[in-house]
């Protein structure tokens, strides 16, 4: 459980920068929005979100990888409850946002509110140790990497620009390459980098956003006794995204002029069908999906969880804010009122999720000092 003890450890001190950026952001853009805009511009904005993103995605790729030899995912019976609960959360909120914005301009939206984001949900479990037995961190966690494999399926298919066959074809052999690469058992990191640079450019080209080309990288790094460590790789990583790239992402992303979007954004169809989807979505289809597949005998509970904790950690999932926000920003980028309010929603629902999961996981009983991290 060592490494785990120490993702969470990172993952909670991640979540309250990220908090702290994301309030930074929203007081400057409305103390000074000239500043504001002038620093965080079109193109600044794009360099983060189309480059040091395609690294946090390059870490994402590596987490599941790593999950899938020898984590939560590594067997069919360990990634089933989490995998169908991620399913449920994914379902839920997309289509609470689509009633909400049904024949609506900002009905492109509907990705926004699938999202959970893992350091600030960690870093609301942490907060609450003593109440959250180990299983349920690593459900919650799980959970998280399948919303990301969601979550890039749906930037890739719905999120890009029109495709160009030229370069399609070209990624397609840069894939093919990194195949190659991963079967050769090559270890050079660097190899991977320059590669994976290659790929970028050519999903740029294709009209897929390039982002998704640190996934794609992070799946084909080999792993295994003769290759490269993942461990040591992510490591070397982890801090990097966690404490660069994502609080300044938070930074550039977070900022809404309140003023100019009115007193009644909270109420508009894009804000409410992305904080209603965020909370209420995410809570009602990641615990009925558990209890459903739980009740069917597909997968047993989380070890020393009860239906209370399994309700606050449902709640907790509802914290979107990274990914949710780079949606956001890709389905509404000729639209900036309608981002505005997607921003707002973001922030309203992951704050009562986080609050509402705190409070029920609050107010259930302690575990056994050995089960919790």
């Amino acid at each position: 459980m060592r490494p785990l003890q120490a993702f969470l450890r990172l993952e909670a001190a991640s979540g309250i920068l990220l908090l702290v950026s994301a309030a930074v952001a929203l007081a400057w853009a409305n103390v000074d929005p000239d500043s504001y805009q002038t620093t965080f511009g079109h193109r600044p904005r794009g360099i983060i979100n189309d480059g040091l993103m395609a690294v946090f995605f390059l870490l994402v790729g590596l987490e599941i990888k790593r999950e899938l030899v020898a984590g939560e995912l590594s067997t069919i019976p360990r990634a089933r409850l989490p995998a169908i609960a991620a399913l449920g959360g994914m379902i839920l909120p997309a289509g609470i946002f689509t009633l909400f914005n049904w024949a609506q301009p900002g009905r492109a939206g509907w990705g926004i509110p699938m999202a959970t984001d893992i350091a600030f949900s960690v870093g609301v479990l942490t907060l609450l140790k003593d109440r959250v037995p180990r299983s349920l961190f690593a459900f919650v966690t799980a959970l998280a990497i399948f919303d990301d494999m969601g979550g890039i399926l749906v930037i890739a298919l719905f999120y890009g620009g029109g495709l160009y066959g030229a370069w399609l074809a070209a990624a397609a052999g840069v894939v093919t390459l990194l195949w190659g690469m991963n079967r050769r058992r090559i270890s050079s990191v660097w190899a991977y980098v320059l590669v994976g640079t290659g790929l970028w450019l050519a999903l740029h080209g294709a009209g897929i956003h390039a982002t998704i080309a640190g996934v794609v990288v992070g799946l084909m790094i080999p792993a295994g006794p003769r290759a490269v460590s993942l461990t040591r790789i992510i490591d070397g990583l982890h801090p990097w995204v966690a404490f660069v790239i994502m609080p300044v992402f938070a930074l550039a992303n977070s900022g809404v002029v309140l003023r100019q979007l009115g007193a009644s954004v909270a109420l508009t169809p894009v804000a409410l069908g992305v904080a209603v989807g965020l909370f209420g979505g995410k809570t009602l289809g990641v615990f009925g999906f558990t209890m459903l597949a739980i009740r069917l005998g597909l997968a047993p509970m989380p070890r020393q969880a009860t239906v209370a904790k399994l309700i606050g950690a449902s709640a907790i999932a509802g914290i979107g804010f990274t990914v949710a926000l780079f949606i956001a920003a890709l389905a509404f980028q000729d639209l900036p009122d309608a981002l505005g309010q997607a921003k707002v929603g973001v922030l309203l629902g992951s704050l009562t999720a986080g609050i509402v999961g705190f409070v029920i996981l609050g107010l259930t009983p302690p575990v056994a000092r050995n089960s919790a991290p």
